[in-house]
């Protein structure tokens, strides 16, 4: 078992950057690749950015490309999704999953996940 738990979501003003933490505890963490989804009301699971099992491979979803950057820090079991220039349609609740295959961690068949953190942008 992984178990996952995101901080760092907030209120923020339109323009405004927030780095958001996936810690991970249990099983060994650089065996697990890692990704961000959102989900904001009414709406369906998003997959956002996904890195590889040693932060050498990351992989953006277009609609946050150039935005978003995924990391993760091994030696502290935590992942990483800095998000720059933030909208209001950012508004969401964000999550962060894991899975042995990186083909499985960027759908929402992952095996593990967070409760979510909450973020909202004020235009």
């Amino acid at each position: 078992q992984v178990q996952l738990v995101e901080s760092g979501g907030g209120l923020v003003q339109a323009g405004d950057s927030l780095r958001l933490s996936c810690t991970a505890s249990g099983r060994t963490f650089s065996n697990y690749a890692v990704a961000w989804f959102r989900q904001a009301p009414g709406k369906e699971r998003e997959f956002l950015c996904a890195v590889s099992w040693s932060g050498g491979h990351t992989y953006d979803a277009d609609s946050v490309k150039g935005r978003f950057t995924i990391s993760r820090d091994n030696a502290e079991n935590t992942a990483y999704l800095q998000m720059n220039s933030l909208k209001p349609e950012d508004t969401a609740i964000y999550y962060c999953a894991a899975d042995e295959a990186y083909a499985v961690v960027v759908t929402t068949m992952a095996t593990y996940w967070g409760q979510g953190t909450q973020v909202t942008v004020s235009s």
